[in-house]
C-alpha cells in the first residue's frame, strides 16, 4: 500500500478545514458492498454509500470525524474533517478492507472445495472485502439493540437515538460535499445519560437499554479491544453481563474483519444456510458443522451466499415485531 498526503485545500483556512490522503489498494475494491455492513439500515444517518463513495462520521479519541471515501479503480481518496480527522484517516485502508486477505480463500485448492453458489457468487464479487473499523462501542451499542427483536425494530430505534441524541456531522455546510444531514453517533458519556423513558420511546426495551448501560461504565475498556486479535476481544465482550456470543459476533465481524466468526444465535441465519448449503433448514448446531469444512473463512462463506441472490423457502407466522413504546 501507497499512501500519499495530498495538498491542503484552500478552504483549511476556513472554519470547516479538511484533510486528505490518497493510496494504492493494489487490487479493486467494491466500495458500497464492503462498508455495507457497518450501516445499520437506510435511516442510519452515520454512514451514506453511493457507487463509489462513501461518507462515514463517528467519535475517535480526538473528537468527532467525518470521512468521505471516494475511489478510481484501485486509486482510493479520503478526506476527512473535525477534531478526529487525522485518526480517521489512518484507519481509512484497514476500513476498506485492504489487510483483508481472500488469498488462501480464492487459492484453486481451496475454491474448488467451495459450494456452487459460494464459488460463483465470489466469481462476481471478487471486489468485496471485511472491513475493520476499530470501533467497538460503535459496534457494540446497535448490535445490543437487535438482541431478540426483528432487525426492522432495532434499526428504527437506533435511526431515532441518533436523530435525538447525535451531532451533526463535521464539515456540513456550503462549500463542501458532506452530505447535510450526516450525523455523528453519541459518545459513550451521551449514550449512558439517555433518560430511560427516551430509550422507552424509541422502543428499546430495559434489558436492552440496561446491558447497553452496563456496557459503557468501561468505554475505554472496551475500546482497548479492538488491538486485541479477534478471538480474544470476542471472548473479553462475553464476560459483560447481557452480551452473548451472537453479539460479540456481530462486532467483531466490523472491528476486527474477522473472516471466520459466524453470528450463532441469529434468528434467520442458521435457516438460510441450510437451506443454501443442504436443501431444508438446520439449527445453529448443523450450520457450524455445514461450515466447518471452510474454518478460519466461514463469515466469507456466509458473505458470498448472502450476495449470491439465494432465498430460503418462506413460509410459516413471521416473528411479530413489538412496539415497546406503547406500554
Amino acid at each position: 500500500m501507497t499512501i500519499t498526503a495530498l495538498p491542503d485545500s484552500p478552504s483549511r483556512a476556513q472554519s470547516r478545514q479538511w484533510e486528505s490522503r490518497s493510496w494504492d489498494a493494489g487490487q479493486p475494491v467494491d466500495l458500497a458492498r464492503t462498508l455495507g455492513i457497518i450501516g445499520r439500515g437506510p435511516a442510519d444517518r452515520t454512514v451514506r454509500l453511493a457507487g463509489d463513495t462513501a461518507w462515514l462520521a463517528f467519535n475517535t479519541p480526538d473528537g468527532p470525524a467525518t470521512l468521505g471515501i471516494t475511489q478510481a479503480g484501485t486509486d482510493m481518496t479520503a478526506r476527512a474533517w473535525g477534531p478526529g480527522a487525522e485518526h480517521a484517516l489512518a484507519g481509512a485502508p484497514a476500513l476498506t478492507g485492504h489487510h483483508d486477505d481472500w488469498s488462501a480463500f480464492d487459492a484453486p485448492g481451496f475454491a474448488a472445495t467451495l459450494p456452487p453458489l459460494v464459488k460463483e457468487a465470489r466469481r462476481r464479487h471478487p471486489a468485496v472485502r471485511l472491513p475493520s473499523t476499530g470501533r467497538v462501542v460503535d459496534a457494540l451499542v446497535p448490535a445490543i439493540l437487535e438482541q431478540k427483536v426483528t432487525s426492522l425494530e432495532a434499526q428504527r430505534g437506533y435511526a431515532t437515538l441518533i436523530r435525538t441524541f447525535g451531532t451533526p456531522a463535521p464539515g456540513i455546510g456550503p462549500g463542501t460535499a458532506v452530505p447535510d444531514d450526516l450525523m455523528v453517533a453519541p459518545t459513550p458519556q451521551r449514550w449512558a445519560a439517555i433518560p430511560s423513558w427516551e430509550w422507552h420511546r424509541a422502543g428499546v426495551g430495559p434489558q436492552r437499554s440496561a446491558t447497553i448501560m452496563r456496557a459503557l461504565r468501561s468505554a475505554s475498556g472496551l475500546e482497548r479491544l479492538a488491538a486485541l486479535p479477534a478471538a480474544e476481544a470476542g471472548a473479553k465482550l462475553q464476560t459483560i453481563p447481557g452480551i452473548g456470543i451472537w453479539t460479540a459476533a456481530e462486532v467483531t465481524q466490523r472491528t476486527h474483519g474477522d473472516a471466520d466468526q459466524v453470528s450463532v444465535g441469529d434468528y434467520h441465519l442458521a435457516a438460510y444456510v441450510g437451506w443454501a448449503l443442504a436443501g431444508n433448514p438446520v439449527d445453529d448446531a448443523g450450520m457450524l458443522e455445514l461450515l466447518e469444512p471452510w474454518r478460519g473463512h466461514r463469515q466469507r462463506v456466509v458473505r458470498m451466499l448472502g450476495l449470491s441472490g439465494f432465498r430460503k423457502p418462506t413460509f410459516g407466522p413471521r416473528l411479530r415485531i413489538q412496539d415497546h413504546r406503547g406500554h
